[in-house]
């Protein structure tokens, strides 16, 4: 087997049903695999992968296990020489997944790399939208936290402007989870400490302390339908309590308590969580997770 496409469903059914789709449709010349491990969907998900792809390996995990745990649980029954992590609202507009495994097959220093990804698109299928990042820094999280703070007191106030991401080959920290490929190895899996977001950042920069480059590829075309560009925003209280945002924040302090430089960046980031969670018009909302990031 050449490669194994490992998707993480939870109740994301029509999404689920295209990018399948997609792939059946766009992926030949090669041998491949398609995983879906379920989170414990309730919106018929399970019976459309059933009724609609019986091709499809299927996990169903009967409960959100986070995103690492079902990757991890895919990961288990993967007969691929490669693993591409792919997200279930993506669409592949090529054959994308050729690409990725004759980059890495034909590269003269293919025993160098580590994880490969793509220039992603936004819904238009031309707007580059997010497909890579950076490691963390302490003093810009820092910064990040404290301007989370001071807009608790100006609620409404314009944010800054989301630019596009510009069309980039090479060398990246962090290629996002949308489309991960890389080999079925020691490196390929998640840790579960993680439950939701920069598990994909933990996992490469193991990829980087062992020496592994990670690399934006031409030739794949994948569009990224949750991708923003673009986008003017305000933000209002809502955006702190909603389960993404604090998922982030909850993951954030777990990154630098793993991986942080000093003993104390974990600590101050969480104390300014918590300040923020504590903010009087949040707190009805945030206070069933502050157990939660008190144990961290």
């Amino acid at each position: 087997m050449d490669i194994s496409i490992i998707i993480v469903n939870y109740n994301t059914k029509p999404f689920l049903a295209d990018c399948l789709s997609s792939i059946y449709e766009q992926t030949t010349d090669i041998n491949f695999e398609v995983i879906v491990s379920d989170n414990g969907s309730v919106d018929g998900s399970i019976e459309m992968l059933k009724a609609d792809f019986p091709q499809v390996i299927l996990i169903e995990n009967n409960a959100n296990l986070g995103f690492g745990a079902a990757n991890n649980r895919g990961l288990a029954v993967a007969k691929g020489k490669y693993i591409f992590y792919l997200n279930s609202d993506t669409i592949l507009l090529n054959n994308a997944v050729k690409f990725f495994f004759d980059y890495w097959e034909k590269s003269p220093e293919k025993d160098c790399l580590g994880a490969l990804g793509s220039n992603l698109l936004a819904e238009d299928e031309k707007t580059i939208t997010t497909s890579h990042g950076c490691f963390f820094n302490f003093f810009g999280d820092f910064k990040l936290y404290v301007k989370d703070w001071l807009h608790l007191f100006k609620p409404q106030e314009k944010a800054t402007q989301i630019t596009e991401q510009k069309f980039y080959i090479g060398d990246v920290d962090v290629i996002i989870g949308a489309d991960l490929f890389v080999k079925n190895d020691e490196y390929a899996f998640f840790d579960e400490y993680f439950f939701l977001y920069h598990e994909e950042t933990d996992l490469q920069l193991r990829l980087k302390n062992a020496g592994k480059r990670r690399m934006l590829i031409e030739g794949p075309k994948i569009v990224h339908l949750e991708g923003k560009s673009n986008l003017n925003t305000h933000i209002s209280y809502s955006d702190y309590v909603s389960f993404s945002r604090i998922q982030d924040r909850i993951s954030r302090v777990k990154f630098y308590k793993k991986n942080g430089t000093h003993w104390y960046e974990y600590r101050i980031l969480k104390l300014l969580v918590l300040l923020i969670w504590m903010f009087p018009p949040l707190f009805r909302h945030t206070k069933k997770y502050i157990p939660q990031l008190l144990r961290i």
